[in-house]
C-alpha cells in the first residue's frame, strides 16, 4: 500500500534509504539467479519480506520532504525536536517527531503516528496533551519547547546536522 502523506527526513536517513533499496535490489537480483538450494517456502517468505521492504521504501523516499526545517514557530510537527515533561512525574525527555528506525541515533526518534506523536502533533509550548501508553495508562505530557532538528543539532556543542 502506498501513501500520498509526505514524510520528513534527514539528508542522512534519506541516503541510507536509497543504500538499503540499492543493497536489496541487488541482493534479489543475485538470489534469483543462484541455484535454488533453500526450501521453497523460506525462499519465498525471504522474497516476500525483501519485496514488502522493497515497496516501503520506495513509497517513503517518493513522499520524501528532504532538505526543508519546518518552520521555528515552535509547533509540534515532523522535523522537529520536542521538550515534553511528564506532569505526573514531571520527568522530561527530549525526541524527534520522524520516522522511527531510520533517523540517526544520536536522539530518540517517536512517530508522527505513536500515542504520544498523534497526542503531541500541532501542540505548542504550554499545551498539555492527553495520550494512552502502550500498557493501558493514560499519562499527560506539556509540550516545553519544539525546534527544527537541524536547529536543535547545530546549537548542541560538537554536533553536526544530519
Amino acid at each position: 500500500m502506498t501513501s500520498t502523506e509526505r514524510v520528513w527526513m534527514t539528508r542522512r536517513a534519506y541516503i541510507k534509504l536509497q543504500a538499503e533499496l540499492a543493497e536489496l535490489r541487488a541482493r534479489h537480483r543475485s538470489e534469483v539467479s543462484d541455484d535454488a538450494t533453500d526450501d521453497d517456502a523460506t525462499r519465498t517468505a525471504e522474497d516476500r519480506m525483501r519485496s514488502n521492504r522493497i515497496h516501503r521504501i520506495e513509497d517513503l523516499l517518493a513522499n520524501a520532504v528532504v532538505g526543508e526545517n519546518p518552520p521555528d514557530d515552535g509547533v509540534a510537527e515532523p522535523g522537529m525536536v520536542l521538550t515534553i515533561r511528564y506532569d505526573d512525574t514531571g520527568d522530561t525527555e527530549t525526541f524527534l517527531l520522524g520516522i522511527r528506525g531510520i533517523e540517526p541515533a544520536d536522539i530518540e526518534v517517536y512517530s508522527p503516528r505513536s500515542p504520544l506523536g498523534v497526542a503531541i502533533l500541532g501542540a505548542r509550548p504550554g499545551d498539555r496533551r492527553t495520550y494512552e501508553a502502550p500498557t493501558g495508562k493514560e499519562l499527560r505530557v506539556t509540550l516545553l519547547e519544539a525546534t527544527p532538528y537541524e536547529g536543535a543539532i547545530d546549537s548542541a556543542a560538537g554536533r553536526l546536522p544530519a
